[in-house]
């Protein structure tokens, strides 16, 4: 009856896909990461956002921030493999200051 109510629905299929991962069942968690982001993909739909327009900002975000994490871990003489999450994150959180 309103959009709102669609975040029920989101929680509801969360649940779901939570459950079957942690079953270790590979096929039905599967069906449940689909189900999970069919039931995203209707509340975009429900607010107006154009899901595909929103994941690929998101994933171009991700590249451009990705980029500067490569670039200053070279700058800094340094290798990915051999950096700490943390100290990943913290270049990262550099490049989001950025605006990136």
């Amino acid at each position: 009856e309103r959009r709102e109510q669609v975040w029920d629905k989101v929680s509801e299929e969360l649940g779901e896909l939570r459950a079957e991962l942690d079953r270790a069942d590979a096929d039905a968690s599967e069906a449940e990461m689909g189900d999970f982001l069919f039931s995203v993909i209707n509340a975009a739909r429900l607010y107006g956002i154009n899901p595909d327009n929103a994941l690929e900002r998101t994933n171009a975000k991700f590249r451009r921030r990705f980029d500067y994490l490569e670039a200053q871990t070279i700058r800094r003489g340094r290798s990915l493999k051999d950096m700490t999450l943390a100290e990943m994150d913290a270049i990262w959180d550099e490049a989001k200051r950025q605006g990136m």
